[in-house]
């Protein structure tokens, strides 16, 4: 069965502001690797017109190679929009859901294929609410950021975790893989 991964950038303070991090070559790698190893990604229509960022990129390479394949491999991978304004994504491989959220996961959960990554703070709120996500990879940055938007400040139980494994970045930065022990 597929996981419900929720993948997710904040700083030492909790602020998940995207420009609030540290977006290094090593990090867009491991990123690339992330997408390139998971069958969709959800977002909610705020991110998903923060991502559609790297569209542009194709259409103008960087001079730095990871920010490229990053480019691509966000292109590539299928993507679910939540939103009641958007009509249209503009975006070959993304669709507008038609169906809840809720009603979404359980069907995807239920397919044959790879992992599904939520990459929307909404989103990772409402499936942390329902119990669906199986694996929180929280990446902190070494940065204070300061006033912002707190990841979980929406979450309405305690949910306790076990940590599975660490990764270290150069920059500092270490991504916790948790699983909800359930």
């Amino acid at each position: 069965m597929r996981k419900v991964i929720a993948a997710f950038n904040t700083t030492i303070d909790g602020n998940c502001d995207h420009t609030a991090g540290i977006a290094d070559q090593e990090l867009h790698k491991h990123y690339t690797s992330l997408l390139e190893n998971a069958g969709k990604i959800l977002y909610g229509r705020i991110t998903f017109e923060l991502m559609q960022y790297w569209q542009t990129m194709l259409l103008h390479p960087s001079d730095e190679q990871e920010l490229n394949e990053f480019a691509k491999s966000i292109d590539k991978i299928p993507k679910i929009v939540f939103s009641q304004t958007l009509k249209k994504t503009n975006w070959e491989t993304a669709e507008i859901a038609t169906k809840p959220l809720v009603e979404v996961i359980n069907e995807l959960m239920k397919e044959e294929g790879k992992d599904i990554l939520i990459g929307s703070r909404s989103l990772i709120i409402q499936l942390m609410n329902l119990n669906l996500i199986d694996e929180l990879q929280l990446c902190i940055h070494p940065v204070i950021a300061g006033p912002g938007i707190s990841l979980f400040e929406d979450i309405e139980n305690r949910t306790v975790f076990q940590l599975k494994k660490t990764k270290n970045f150069n920059n500092g930065a270490i991504i916790l893989y948790y699983s909800p022990i359930k």
